[in-house]
């Protein structure tokens, strides 16, 4: 099997698992936003957001380094998870005790903290859950991974159905991610010892010296990540109250969801990528170019659809109640419009063995994001910390873009097509608009917009006759990628 047609059969794999896992966990949201309305669905999204701040100290750095290490030789899977286990139960302990002394000493209620510990324990967890999926992504056998996903959202939701017949409250629900997150994990130990090795633990301190010396650029860079998509959810906990949080983590959490989309493309392409650096740099340089244009234009795509259809969306999934949500969801589109463009980047960085780059632009962005929420939020409450993260992901992008830019000593006009793209966005938006004079039927006017858009694509040939030539060889085969 040829380098494209192993990318796109991995991509396939993930996306039909994805989409599955995305049903699942529609309705999952759907029913447990509703069930437990704004305050208690809050107090679940504070937990959630608590455990992601300081849940990545639980994980410091390992499962990028894990991937692209393996990537590079298969021999190291057995030492990396071996050491990864014990690694993370540490780091795992730790984290707990940060987060149970933080509920405390801000003095939560009985029900929060409850709450907490139980999703920080699950966190932990799936951590432990990741690093079976770094072999597998190593190894580029996505099939188990898919597998691992679509039975995670699976279970969530039959657990949340579950739930809601027997009447049980928002700490039941949390009990949720505990117990799914360990049917999960005992799932990977089996197929492991199945297809690959057989899962062991090891206590190798100079191998812990090595990883922890490569790992902390990682490790920081999710700090920093962490803090800056979740450190507005606490916020507002704390500022404005659950119930604001609930609103706002309405919109927020389905907006990042469409995060799945470049999370499949990159976690298949991301060993492609580790390997380049060693045998192609210009391969390299190709792959992230037009990965970068592919996300642009379809993150632009979905951004502008979320806008024109945000109430339809909002009150079809969670009803009148979080009608609030709608400008929100309105303006936090956008940073996932440049988180999907800024995927692109972060993973061309760390094939390229430049991650301390990307800890420092989140290291910028978590503190503007920091400050910024402190005045956004006092201000103008959830509506403030949805500008703010948008900023917050537009600077992170831009800052790795340039490093990259000099890197592969490019010009500005590379990115022409961007002017076009902007020229293809006021057409389709105007196509929308005459549409809507003379019809209000939603499917016609999604159709009408993504035709327009994507006819605009092909006529001012943002989709050029390469991206075509490597759709044929992921479909029919013949060879390897070629760089033009």
């Amino acid at each position: 099997m040829n380098t494209v047609q192993r990318i796109a059969k991995n991509m396939v794999v993930l996306f039909i698992a994805r989409i599955a896992s995305m049903l699942f966990g529609f309705f999952y949201v759907m029913y447990t936003a509703r069930y437990l309305g704004p305050a208690n669905y809050g107090i679940l999204s504070f937990a959630l957001a608590l455990s992601g701040i300081f849940g990545v100290i639980a994980n410091f750095g390992l499962d990028p380094l894990t991937v692209r290490e393996v990537a590079r030789d298969k021999i190291l899977a057995r030492k990396y998870l071996a050491n990864g286990i014990v690694l993370k139960l540490i780091f795992g302990s730790l984290t707990f005790l940060i987060v149970f002394s933080v509920v405390n000493l801000l003095g939560y209620p009985e029900v929060t903290r409850k709450v907490v510990y139980i999703i920080t324990l699950s966190t932990i967890i799936a951590g432990i859950s990741n690093l079976f999926n770094d072999i597998y992504q190593a190894f580029e056998r996505m099939e188990f991974m898919s597998i691992g996903q679509a039975l995670q959202s699976m279970l969530s939701l039959v657990f949340a159905i579950t739930a809601i017949k027997l009447g049980l409250n928002v700490v039941h629900f949390a009990m949720i991610y505990l117990i799914v997150n360990l049917i999960v994990l005992g799932y990977h130990v089996v197929i492991t010892t199945w297809k690959f090795l057989k899962p062991k633990i090891e206590v190798d301190l100079s191998f812990w010296k090595s990883v922890v010396r490569e790992a902390w650029p990682f490790a920081l860079s999710s700090i920093f990540v962490s803090i800056y998509f979740w450190v507005d959810s606490v916020m507002l906990s704390y500022m404005k109250g659950d119930e604001v949080v609930g609103i706002y983590n309405a919109a927020y959490r389905l907006v990042y969801t469409l995060l799945f989309i470049p999370g499949i493309y990159f976690t298949t392409i991301y060993p492609l990528l580790s390997r380049m650096y060693l045998e192609s740099k210009e391969g390299l340089k190709f792959a992230y170019n037009r990965s970068l244009k592919y996300f642009t234009v379809l993150g632009v795509f979905i951004g502008v659809a979320t806008v024109l259809f945000s109430r339809e969306v909002i009150l079809l999934i969670y009803g009148k109640a979080y009608e609030a949500s709608i400008p929100a969801l309105k303006i936090l589109i956008w940073a996932v419009v440049f988180s999907f463009m800024a995927h692109s980047t972060l993973y061309t960085l760390n094939s390229i063995n430049k991650q301390i780059v990307y800890t420092k632009a989140t290291a910028l962005g978590a503190i503007l994001n920091f400050v910024l929420n402190i005045f956004a939020i006092q201000k103008w409450s959830y509506i403030g910390a949805s500008i703010t993260t948008v900023i917050t992901e537009a600077l992170g992008f831009f800052i790795m873009f340039a490093y990259l830019k000099l890197y592969f000593k490019e010009s500005l006009t590379s990115y022409r097509w961007i002017v076009k793209l902007a020229l293809i966005v006021l057409g389709s938006v105007g196509v929308y608009y005459l549409t809507l004079e003379i019809s209000h039927n939603l499917v016609v006017l999604l159709l009408v917009y993504t035709l327009g858009y994507g006819l605009g694509t092909l006529l001012f040939k943002i989709v050029d006759s390469t991206d075509f030539n490597l759709l044929k060889k992921a479909l029919r085969g013949g060879g390897e990628i070629e760089v033009p």
